[in-house]
This record gives C-alpha cells, sequence and structure tokens, in this order.
C-alpha cells in the first residue's frame, strides 16, 4: 500500500511538474535561493492520559526553489513520561531529538509528496518503584529514518504569499532498527503531522 501510493505521487508530480516550471517560468517568477522565498514553521504535539505525558515539536527552515519544490531542514524534539510502566508507581520517561533534510514536490498546490532523511538520538530514564530494590536505568541510542510519504496543505501559492497549513502521513522506508520511527519488530509506524508554514520576507517583490 505504502509503495503504490508513493508511486502513484511520483507520477503525479512528474507529469505536474513540467507544466508547472513553464508555468511559472511564463510568470516571471524568481526562481532559486532568493530570501524572499524563505519560509519557516513546524508543528507541536502534546498529549496526556492516565499518567502519560508527551509534549513535542518539529520547527522547520527551507526555501521554495520553484512553486513546485520546497527544500529544507527540520528539527524534532519529543519528550514522554509514563507511570506505572511496569510495575505500580514506576517511571519511564523518554527524549527524542535531531533533524534532517526534507523536499517536497508540490504536483498541484493542495498535494504533496515528501522525502526526509533524519538522525535521532534517544535517551530513555527507566526509574522502578521505590523500596523495591531495583537501580535506575539510562540508555542513550541514535539511529537514522528515511521517511516517505504525502499529504495536503491549504492556501499554497508562492506568488501571492501567505500563512498555510497542512497535514501529512509519513512511513520509515529504512532499515535501521533504532529508528524512533519503528517498532520491536522493525516494522514502520505511521506518522502523522499536522502543522502550517510562515512565509518571510512578506511585503518583498520578486
Amino acid at each position: 500500500m505504502k509503495k503504490c501510493l508513493l508511486i502513484t505521487l511520483c507520477l503525479l508530480s512528474f507529469n505536474q511538474l513540467l507544466l508547472a516550471q513553464d508555468e511559472y517560468e511564463d510568470q516571471g517568477a524568481r526562481t532559486g535561493f532568493h530570501k524572499e522565498n524563505l519560509f519557516t514553521g513546524g508543528n507541536i504535539a502534546i498529549s496526556f492520559f492516565n499518567g502519560a505525558f508527551l509534549i513535542g515539536g518539529n520547527p522547520v527552515f527551507g526555501c521554495s526553489l520553484t512553486n513546485w519544490l520546497d527544500v529544507g531542514l527540520v528539527a524534532n524534539y519529543t519528550y514522554s513520561s509514563y507511570k506505572d510502566y511496569y510495575s505500580f508507581n514506576d517511571k519511564f520517561r523518554q527524549s527524542i531529538y535531531g533533524g534532517g533534510l526534507f523536499t517536497r514536490l508540490f504536483p498541484l498546490k493542495f498535494l504533496f509528496a515528501q522525502a526526509q532523511a533524519e538522525h535521532n538520538w534517544i535517551t530513555s530514564k527507566y526509574i522502578p518503584t521505590a523500596g523495591t530494590g531495583g537501580t535506575t536505568q539510562v540508555e542513550t541510542i541514535s539511529g537514522n529514518s528515511i521517511l516517505v510519504g504525502g499529504g495536503y496543505s491549504t492556501g499554497r501559492d508562492p506568488h501571492n504569499k501567505s500563512v498555510y497549513g497542512y497535514f501529512a502521513v509519513l512511513f520509515d522506508v529504512g532499515n535501521d532498527p533504532l529508528s524512533p520511527y519503528k517498532d520491536s519488530y522493525n516494522r514502520a509506524i505511521p506518522i502523522f503531522r499536522a502543522g502550517f508554514h510562515v512565509p518571510l520576507f512578506q511585503g518583498k517583490s520578486r
């Protein structure tokens, strides 16, 4: 299913990219790296339920090289904590932090395909229930991820820049079992992300 979705998005992208390039040049828009093509944004996640708490964010900084292609940098940080993890009144805490590079292809203004390479560090701490004689355990590992997928955006228009939102579904197609996006059987866990992009240097002429 994942491969079929990716192939379909790639085929749509290839066809639309050829049309989009001509349209972009005809309108006289500036392509390549220019400060008025820069954007920032990202997403924030928070969750708490029955002794579990999670908070995280994914800020981005990028550039719209054409009206169909964005590239940029992404940073990750997620902190989670759990009570009664293995036994009553024990605690488990985990921090995931890292970053990487991403690219997005827009065959349509509201549809995009995304590829993203990441490296993340995972630090975990287990605190056993007091009085049981157990010892606190701390571990730090790191892993690589290759995320691919697609999503939907609202109101993206490089010619008339404004804030827009997006929703994406990504899967880790890499083979690193230490990736934070794989389960204990090395199977990819779907990644759902929703956020916003904010164009920089608004009001500047192209």
